[in-house]
C-alpha cells in the first residue's frame, strides 16, 4: 500500500471517530436515551433527564373556541322550503317563463295556460252578475209596492231572497277565479307562492296540465339543513342546540342526533339548519365544525403534544418521575390548539417537544 492511500485511511478513520464521539457525548440526548435504557425493558424518564434533553411541557386547560370536531355534511332542504305549483283546473300551458335553476320572488309569473272549467266558471259569472242584476231590480220594486200597500210583505221577503242568491252566485264565483288566478275568458296565470329558485319544470309550451301534477317545484333560498355525519367518537358528545359553523362564518343550529351507528361508516347521523349563503345550494357536499355547548367543558392542549403510537393517539403526561405514555380521543384544532375528548383532565401537563426522544425511551415504536 502506498504512502498516499496509508494516509487517506487514517484520516477517514478519524472523521469517524469524531463522528461517533459527537453523536454519544455525555450531554447528548442519544447519549442520554442510551444511557438511560434499562435492560429488559423501559421506564419513564426522570425530571432532571427530560430536562438535559430539552423537552418542554404545557397544561391542559378548559378549551374555549375549539370545534370538538370538522366533518363531512351534506345540503338538504328542510321539509318546509319546497313548494309545489299545481294548476286549478286541467288545460293546456300556453307560454312558460321560467327554467330549471332560475331565481323567483313571491308573486312572479311561472307560466299562463288556458282551461275549459276556467271558461266556463267566467260564463256562469258572468250570467250570475246578470242574474244579480235583476233580482236586484226586482227586489227593490217589491219593496215600494210592499210600502205602497199594493202587495203583501211576504213578496217583498221572497225578492229579497233571491237578491240574498244571486249576490252569493256572483262572489262564490268570482272567489274561484281568483283563487286559481284565473279570468273570464278562461286563461291562468301560474305564480311563484314563496320566493326562491325553480328546481323542477315539469311543462312545456302547448303541452298538456292536469290537477293531479305540479308543473313547478320551487325551492326557498332562505333556509338550508345539514345532514352531518358524526364520527362514532363524537356521537356521544353532540347535543342538540350546539353550535355548527362552515366556510364564511356561516353558523346554524344542531337540531337532532341520530340514535344509531351506520355499520358501513361508523357514524351518527345529526341534522343541523343553517341560513342562506353564498354557494349554497341542495345537494352540495361541504365540511362543518361543531362547537361545544354551554356548560360542557372539553380539555384543550397544544396540538404539538400529540402524536401516535401503536394506532393510536397518545401524549405523554407528567409524573413525579417522568413521564408516561397515555391514550386520548383527539376532536377537533384551531389556532395551534387540539380538543381531548377522552383521556385527560384539566390541570395536568403534557410534552410539547421532545416527543420523538420520550418515545424511544419509553420503548415505543
Amino acid at each position: 500500500m502506498s504512502p498516499r492511500i496509508k494516509i487517506a485511511a487514517l484520516a477517514a478513520a478519524a472523521l469517524l471517530l469524531l463522528a461517533g464521539w459527537w453523536i454519544f457525548r455525555p450531554e447528548s440526548p442519544a447519549a442520554i436515551a442510551v444511557k438511560e435504557q434499562p435492560e429488559g425493558g423501559s421506564r419513564p424518564l426522570t425530571i432532571d433527564q427530560l430536562e438535559r434533553m430539552g423537552v418542554r411541557t404545557a397544561t391542559a386547560k378548559i378549551a374555549s373556541g375549539v370545534p370538538l370536531g370538522t366533518m363531512p355534511a351534506t345540503v338538504t332542504l328542510p321539509p318546509e322550503a319546497r313548494v309545489a305549483v299545481t294548476a286549478p283546473f286541467p288545460g293546456a300551458i300556453r307560454q312558460v317563463f321560467v327554467i330549471a335553476g332560475q331565481s323567483v320572488t313571491r308573486g312572479q309569473p311561472l307560466a299562463t295556460m288556458v282551461s275549459r272549467d276556467a271558461l266556463q266558471i267566467g260564463s256562469n259569472l258572468t250570467r250570475a252578475r246578470a242574474q244579480l242584476g235583476l233580482a236586484r231590480a226586482t227586489a227593490n220594486r217589491a219593496q215600494q209596492l210592499v210600502h205602497a200597500g199594493v202587495v203583501a210583505g211576504a213578496r217583498g221577503q221572497e225578492a229579497n231572497a233571491a237578491l240574498r242568491q244571486a249576490e252569493a252566485d256572483v262572489s262564490e264565483s268570482a272567489r274561484i277565479l281568483n283563487i286559481a288566478g284565473a279570468s273570464g275568458d278562461g286563461s291562468i296565470t301560474l305564480r311563484a307562492p314563496i320566493s326562491g329558485r325553480v328546481s323542477s319544470v315539469a311543462v312545456q309550451t302547448g303541452g298538456p296540465v292536469d290537477g293531479m301534477a305540479a308543473p313547478f317545484v320551487i325551492d326557498a333560498s332562505n333556509t338550508y339543513q345539514l345532514d352531518i355525519q358524526l364520527p362514532e367518537r363524537l356521537a356521544g358528545l353532540v347535543k342538540p342546540g350546539m353550535t355548527v359553523t362552515l366556510a364564511g362564518n356561516v353558523s346554524g343550529r344542531i337540531l337532532s342526533v341520530g340514535s344509531a351507528i351506520d355499520p358501513d361508516t361508523r357514524s351518527v347521523l345529526a341534522k343541523a339548519s343553517i341560513g342562506a349563503a353564498s354557494g349554497l345550494i341542495a345537494g352540495k357536499s361541504i365540511m362543518v365544525s361543531i362547537e361545544a355547548g354551554a356548560g360542557q367543558q372539553v380539555i384543550g392542549v397544544p396540538t404539538s403534544a400529540i402524536t401516535r403510537a401503536q394506532g393510536n393517539d397518545v401524549v405523554f403526561v407528567k409524573t413525579p418521575k417522568g413521564f408516561a405514555q397515555r391514550a386520548v380521543v383527539v376532536g377537533g384544532s384551531a389556532g395551534g390548539e387540539t380538543v381531548i375528548t377522552e383521556g385527560l383532565a384539566a390541570g395536568e401537563e403534557v410534552a410539547i417537544s421532545g416527543l420523538t426522544e420520550i418515545k424511544m425511551t419509553l420503548g415505543g415504536e
